[in-house]
């Protein structure tokens, strides 16, 4: 019945871009996804806290395997932060451990906030999903079992105060993907030395996408219900739409999707996306120097 009314479901692959509500979590918006579109092969690219909201992509069908790469794109959010307050969680729904009086100027602020724009290394908060030894450190830390987690090299492309309102100031972070706000957040009131925990979280962007792209989950709810929700569909080649391309004719699509390789003249040293003269993905594809040939490193159509 359902391939009759859409006989787009079972073909179907490529992205849903959503505006995540606060109050529920990246799990739930996919499972809401999965029911609405009846594909099971669905994921997020980069999970968003339940009370953050914001661009939110979702990858449906064959585009689920650009995962990898589509999750390593850069994020930016706007963060609310809040001075003299921290948390066991680093961010407002935790335990305060400890306050302060805040005697912070907004110059302070934005001279402390540049300490963090670059290479940095940044421990991931306590309560994350990272795993310890096989377990999740958030349930560790619920157990009130010390937790120590390893700090990781990520990079803040740069931070900028947008609104100071003392004992509040939200941020325009623009960061590498595996960036913890929280931890921003948090490290942050350290050294000023009031502390500080975050109070608000919306992602403004993912990747390419932007909130531009996104469309807010009820009114996706809305197209499920009317079988309508196909239009937003964005295609599996646009979801890493700065990478470099290169066109293939039809034969060229019959050899890379037996896993042969493509003459070319003028190679470039990043993988590309190989596509159809129609728009389609057809492959991700490695240039080999010495024989001037593009080689297949991942095929979505076969």
């Amino acid at each position: 019945m359902e391939n009759r009314h859409n006989p787009a479901r079972n073909s179907a692959s490529g992205v849903l871009v959503v505006d995540k509500p606060i109050g529920m979590t990246s799990h739930q918006v996919v499972q809401v996804i999965r029911n609405g579109t009846h594909i099971k092969r669905a994921g997020h690219t980069g999970t968003l806290d339940p009370r953050a909201s914001g661009v939110l992509v979702v990858l449906i069908g064959p585009a689920v395997r650009l995962s990898e790469y589509v999750s390593a794109e850069d994020k930016r959010y706007q963060a609310t932060i809040k001075l003299g307050e921290r948390t066991d969680t680093y961010d407002g729904d935790g335990t305060i451990m400890g306050t302060s009086v805040v005697d912070v100027t907004s110059d302070q602020f934005e001279e402390a906030l540049q300490q963090f724009v670059g290479e940095i290394e940044q421990v991931p908060p306590p309560y994350s999903a990272i795993k310890v030894q096989g377990r999740r450190a958030y349930d560790m830390a619920r157990n009130g079992e010390d937790v120590e987690l390893e700090p990781r090299i990520i990079t803040v492309h740069s931070l900028e105060l947008i609104e100071w309102n003392s004992p509040e100031a939200v941020v325009d972070v623009h960061c590498s993907s595996g960036t913890y706000v929280r931890s921003l957040a948090h490290d942050l009131g350290e050294v000023l030395g009031c502390g500080a925990n975050l109070t608000g979280l919306r992602r403004t962007k993912s990747g390419r996408f932007t909130l531009k792209d996104a469309i807010p989950l009820r009114k996706l709810v809305e197209a499920f219900d009317n079988n309508s929700w196909y239009q937003y569909l964005i295609p599996a080649a646009e979801a890493l739409g700065d990478w470099p391309s290169i066109i293939l004719n039809n034969e060229e699509v019959d050899a890379v999707r037996h896993g042969h390789r493509v003459p070319r003249e003028d190679g470039t040293d990043k993988m590309v996306r190989a596509i159809t003269e129609q728009g389609e993905l057809v492959a991700l594809m490695d240039f080999d120097v010495e024989t001037s040939e593009y080689q297949p490193r991942k095929v979505f159509f076969a």
